[in-house]
C-alpha cells in the first residue's frame, strides 16, 4: 500500500493552509463542509491522525472519526430537515478514492431529492457559509 502523502489536501486544511467552512473540531477530528456538495450540508469528517484510509487507520482513531460522523449526522438531520443520511467512505482508487485522507462523507438527504454528481459543482461561498452556521447551531442546540 501506498505511504500517507503529508500534503494532500485534506492534510493542508488541518494545518490552516487552505480555508475550509469548519463546523466541528475536537482532539481527534475535524469536519468541514465540501466545497463541491453533492447535497446541502454535505460535511466531510476527518481524522487529525495521518491515515491514508481506512486499511492504515488505528481502531481508536477511526472509533473517533465514527463518533464525530455520528454528531454530524444528527446535527445535519436537524439542520437540514433531512429525512435521512447518507455516510459514504472510500478506500483505494478501485473504491474511488480521490483524496488520501481518510474521510466520511456525511450526507443528509431529503426524500425524492438525488444527490448530485460526484464533484460536479462548486458551491457558492454565502451558501456554505450559511450551511456551515446551520450545522454549528445544531452542534450546539
Amino acid at each position: 500500500m501506498t505511504a500517507y502523502d503529508t500534503n494532500n489536501i485534506f492534510a493542508k486544511i488541518l494545518r490552516g493552509e487552505i480555508p475550509c467552512h469548519k463546523v466541528y473540531e475536537d482532539e481527534h477530528t475535524f469536519a468541514f463542509l465540501d466545497i463541491m456538495p453533492r447535497c446541502p450540508g454535505h460535511t466531510l469528517v476527518i481524522p487529525k491522525a495521518p491515515a491514508r484510509n481506512i486499511l492504515d487507520i488505528s481502531p481508536d482513531s477511526f472509533a473517533h472519526v465514527a463518533r464525530t460522523a455520528k454528531k454530524i449526522a444528527v446535527a445535519g438531520m436537524k439542520a437540514f430537515n433531512a429525512a435521512g443520511i447518507t455516510l459514504q467512505q472510500f478506500s483505494e482508487p478501485a473504491a474511488g478514492q480521490i483524496v488520501y485522507h481518510l474521510h466520511i462523507h456525511v450526507m443528509p438527504r431529503v426524500e425524492g431529492v438525488a444527490l448530485l454528481p460526484p464533484a460536479s459543482r462548486k458551491e457558492d461561498v454565502k451558501v456554505l457559509e450559511d450551511h456551515a452556521t446551520r450545522l454549528i447551531a445544531a452542534l450546539n442546540g
